[in-house]
């Protein structure tokens, strides 16, 4: 915004040029007539119309003239004219003065509006800078406002994304686009004429289409997300169909084909054991897997809220082992009982564990599976590792993803494709970290990065 020049100023330069002027014309008479001497006005005349106006230009017009005439031309001393000719000079001279005086305004508006327009386009761009390539919609929106303030020459200007009416101390006026309202631009009461014109005609219109390309955007943001979040709910539901006439159905065909064969009477009571064991063994892995439907599906809706309370990680690492059911020739523990107290969903970690080690057991060709842990300033360090064939780099990320599998030599995955993927989700709602490392060859290391409150106590000195 162009600082507006003091009037006074331009009174001051306009007597000093009449005065300056005047003087240099007295030994330039001696060369050349008087009469033409009278141009030399015009240069104070163009100085003062194109810095301060018309007005004050035909006015230093006027006051040259009237010098011109005193001064200049016989008889001087006096306003009157002698010659008809130098009546003639002195009307030319006047009418080229005040059409010199025209065109310098006129040329010094044009100016002002150029210089105007290209503020205006300079602020277009930077709010489609802001508003489309920032991501803080509000941290946008105040720089914007900032920024049509020192443009327009405001003292203040506030966007809102909500409908806003005028007060007793802002002006609001609506950011409209294609007929929807989609914010609202405030600025003071105290604005001029121009100002208000200058927003309304060729600062809002731009704001308006930026403001609705940032919303649009947002939008279709939330389309893509919403449309991601559907996509991977399908990919789910046609993983969890093909998983159900899998592994679902082959607990079921052996609980059957054993429930058949007890019926039989050449079955003895040895056989009749077997086929007993056979049942329960499946109908537990049934239910294994039903749990574990029911985990992932409280997982990816969000509602596996944690219950913390204080737990020992031995105690956790000693009921995972033990629901496991495995040899414990299968398992290397070594987990200090000193060890500062987490305050977690012991139930939630504990699934996650036993999870863990199912899968480091079935990967392990019969080799003992370590679990380690140890404190490390605020975080507990829990690893598991067993010494099976690895897991390729390019899969490692991919085994948290709800059923996938590592595939076998033989082409085959083992299990269900879930323990992995609700050990990542109970460990995360816990506020802690699993991944996984491996090398060819060398067996995977499942690693459990769990927070430590602040003055976590240990097991001796917790209170009982």
């Amino acid at each position: 915004m162009q600082t507006p020049r003091s009037h006074a100023l331009g009174l001051m330069v306009a007597a000093l040029s009449v005065a300056t002027i005047t003087a240099v014309i007295f030994p330039l008479r001696h060369v050349v007539p008087a009469v033409s001497t009278g141009v030399l006005y015009l240069l104070g005349v163009l100085l003062v119309s194109s810095y301060w106006g018309l007005r004050l230009g035909v006015a230093t017009a006027i006051a040259s003239a009237a010098a011109f005439n005193f001064f200049h031309i016989p008889p001087t001393g006096r306003f009157t004219i002698a010659d008809p000719e130098n009546w003639v000079a002195l009307g030319v001279y006047f009418a080229a003065a005040v059409v010199a005086s025209t065109l310098a305004d006129a040329a010094r508006v044009r100016a002002l509006e150029a210089e105007e327009r290209s503020r205006e386009a300079d602020l277009a761009a930077d709010m489609a800078r802001l508003i489309l390539g920032h991501r803080e919609t509000a941290e946008a929106l105040a720089m914007v406002a900032g920024r049509i303030a020192e443009t327009v020459g405001l003292d203040s200007a506030a966007i809102e994304l909500s409908w806003r009416d005028s007060d007793e101390r802002r002006s609001a006026i609506p950011l409209v686009e294609s007929g929807r309202r989609v914010g609202t631009l405030l600025v003071p009461r105290a604005v001029t004429e121009h100002q208000r014109s200058q927003l309304e005609e060729r600062v809002v219109p731009a704001l308006s289409a930026v403001v609705a390309a940032a919303l649009h955007r947002t939008e279709l943001e939330d389309e893509v997300v919403e449309a991601r979040a559907l996509r991977r709910s399908d990919e789910l539901k046609t993983a969890l169909l093909r998983m159900v006439s899998h592994d679902l159905r082959s607990p079921l065909t052996a609980i059957r084909t054993a429930a058949l064969g007890v019926g039989s009477p050449t079955l003895d009571q040895r056989g009749r054991e077997e086929i007993a064991a056979v049942i329960a063994g499946e109908s537990e892995r049934l239910s294994r897997l039903v749990e574990n439907l029911l985990d992932l599906s409280r997982l990816e809706a969000g509602t596996a809220e944690p219950t913390r309370d204080w737990c020992s990680i031995d105690e956790v690492v000693g009921a995972a082992a033990t629901g496991l059911g495995a040899p414990a020739s299968n398992l290397d523990i070594s987990v200090g009982d000193d060890l500062p107290l987490l305050r977690v969903d012991a139930g939630q970690l504990e699934r996650a564990l036993a999870n863990v080690l199912e899968n480091a057991v079935r990967h392990s060709d019969g080799a003992p599976v370590s679990v380690r842990a140890r404190a490390t300033g605020s975080r507990l360090i829990l690893r598991v590792a067993d010494r099976g064939p690895g897991i390729p780099k390019a899969e490692l990320q991919r085994i948290f993803d709800p059923f996938y599998r590592v595939r076998d030599g033989d082409g085959a995955g083992g299990g269900s494709g879930l323990g992995l993927a609700i050990a990542k989700g109970f460990v995360e709602a816990n506020g802690g970290r699993l991944r996984a490392e491996s090398l060819p060859d060398q067996g995977a290391v499942f690693v459990f990065d769990l927070p430590l409150p602040d003055g976590a106590p240990t097991p001796a000195t917790a209170p009982a």
